[in-house]
């Protein structure tokens, strides 16, 4: 759902009943998507150890980027 800020001001509880229904709304200023209103998530302000150790190693980027990297540390564009 797109919905212009004239329109938020006009719809504003169609609006957040989408949202609550789940519905993501983009709002608009002349026609350019400025801000997504969407429903609220569970967030969390810390993570227990074990648990934010889970999400490294399981979000990690590939083993073999550290290698890469290394491989081609101090190079310009030119030398690639």
């Amino acid at each position: 759902m797109k919905v212009g800020v004239r329109e938020l001001r006009n719809r504003t509880n169609q609006v957040i009943e989408a949202v609550r229904s789940g519905e993501r709304v983009t709002l608009t200023v002349r026609g350019d998507p400025v801000a997504d209103i969407v429903p609220h998530g569970q967030r969390y302000r810390w993570l227990a150890g074990n648990r934010l150790r889970s999400q490294l190693v399981h979000l990690a980027a590939d083993p073999g980027l550290q290698a890469d990297l290394d491989e081609i540390v101090g190079q310009t564009l030119g030398d690639l």
